[in-house]
């Protein structure tokens, strides 16, 4: 019996896709529950050879037959390893799960025309800001632009803690994704300048001359620096220069940066050190009704506006948690909306997994948990402290209205009031 096994290529997609399926917005969240590292999940789904033991217990969590997804050509060896590509993304996104949004799709892409362009996608949680920008940068592609959208969660925790190896890694993965040689020895010079000079160097003369074409680099998870103060500042810092160098330096002009957060951390963040307060911002709103509809026909669910109503009653226009309703119904086709609807703030319901993963962040803080109680006490909108009120919204569990706040939809409010009480 080898020691370790991976998943065959044929069921690589399968697996992918289970991992939403079973409730689990993100890979990370996966990882957290079975107590693996992000690596072990990551080279699970992508078809890397992973410990015996790990395998057949992800695969039970994902309800997958281990035997079945198993590759028959396993190298006890284990060579692979040493291939392994750390930049494999999420599952592609399909067109089949996408819901168009020309107009904000319009601005993106018109900012991304612009020299020296900042442009700012930020929203709570699966609100579907990596498919928006994905969308983007393929049409960009396709008229001539290089493109590199880099993954902070795939930094390894030492490099997040020293600014001259998150900088490193950095140049290495932007020219990896180009397709470019490492050249960084060549330019990066730790005795005679700072590693920021070293940096914005090997840009301006390796990066960036490669080809007179605009290099747009979008940098998705950049939350993942919020926690580490020291990089985070100046790595931002440092994106914001870049943005004014443009208005300078011609070479600067081809550059084009986008940068990509979920907002749950976001009040970690010194507004005036960071690039969050410069270039365009997107901020991605809930599906309207008839979007909803759309996904539902996308489906193959073939509902009037009273049924796309009783959805968004309960969960809004959340377009993680609408999609996840939506191929639920789609493969269990015995299931019926109303059932769903009735489980749904259960932990027993679709949505457990989800649900958990807030009520373990709200539990952390609390001066927020406190706020919450408040909340869900009122029958409408109330008022709270500023600071609460605005890091719940952020979260997405409260709406502002005004200088007050309501739960964001029936379902947290459910929930929320059955783990409080």
């Amino acid at each position: 019996m080898p020691r370790s096994i991976k998943v065959g290529q044929g069921y690589i997609t399968k697996v992918k896709a289970a991992v939403q399926r079973q409730g689990y917005p993100r890979q990370k969240d996966l990882a957290e529950d079975l107590g693996m590292s992000r690596d072990t999940i990551r080279k699970f789904l992508n078809g890397y050879a992973v410990d015996y033991l790990n395998f057949i217990e992800i695969s039970e969590k994902l309800l997958q037959d281990w035997k079945a997804i198993a590759a028959t050509d396993i190298n006890t060896s284990n060579t692979q390893e040493a291939t392994f590509e750390p930049f494999a993304d999420e599952p592609e996104v399909e067109d089949f799960f996408y819901v168009e949004r020309q107009s904000i799709e319009t601005v993106c892409y018109q900012t991304l025309c612009q020299p020296g362009a900042l442009l700012r996608i930020k929203a709570t949680g699966l609100m579907g800001k990596t498919f928006l920008i994905t969308r983007v940068l393929g049409k960009l592609r396709q008229e001539g632009h290089r493109t590199a959208c880099l993954n902070l969660d795939y930094a390894e925790q030492a490099d997040l803690i020293n600014l001259n190896s998150f900088l490193r890694w950095f140049c290495i993965s932007v020219g990896e994704l180009l397709g470019l040689p490492n050249c960084l020895d060549k330019y990066w010079n730790e005795k005679l300048s700072t590693s920021k000079m070293n940096c914005f160097g090997y840009f301006q003369r390796y990066l960036l001359p490669q080809a007179e074409s605009p290099l747009v680099i979008c940098i998705d998870e950049i939350e993942q620096l919020f926690n580490h103060q020291v990089v985070g500042k100046e790595f931002l810092g440092l994106l914001r220069a870049w943005h004014e160098t443009a208005q300078t330096i011609p070479i600067w002009r081809r550059l084009r940066l986008v940068v990509v957060h979920s907002t749950e951390n976001y009040i970690q963040l010194n507004i005036n050190e960071s690039p969050f307060n410069v270039g365009v911002a997107i901020e991605l709103s809930e599906f309207t009704s008839q979007e909803v509809q759309t996904l539902a026909q996308k489906y193959g669910l073939n509902w009037e506006l009273a049924q796309v109503n009783q959805l968004m009653a309960l969960v809004g226009g959340h377009p993680f948690l609408v999609k996840q309703a939506c191929e639920y119904l789609q493969r269990y086709s015995h299931v019926t909306l109303e059932e769903l609807l009735q489980t749904a703030p259960t932990e027993a319901g679709i949505y457990a997994n989800y649900l958990r993963r807030y009520w373990e962040i709200i539990q952390h803080h609390q001066e927020s948990l406190q706020a919450l109680k408040t909340v869900l006490s009122a029958a409408d909108k109330v008022r709270i402290e500023a600071k609460q009120s605005y890091w719940l919204s952020k979260l997405g569990l409260v709406k502002l209205v005004g200088n007050e706040v309501m739960m964001n939809c029936t379902l947290y409010r459910q929930y929320f009031s059955d783990r409080i009480s």
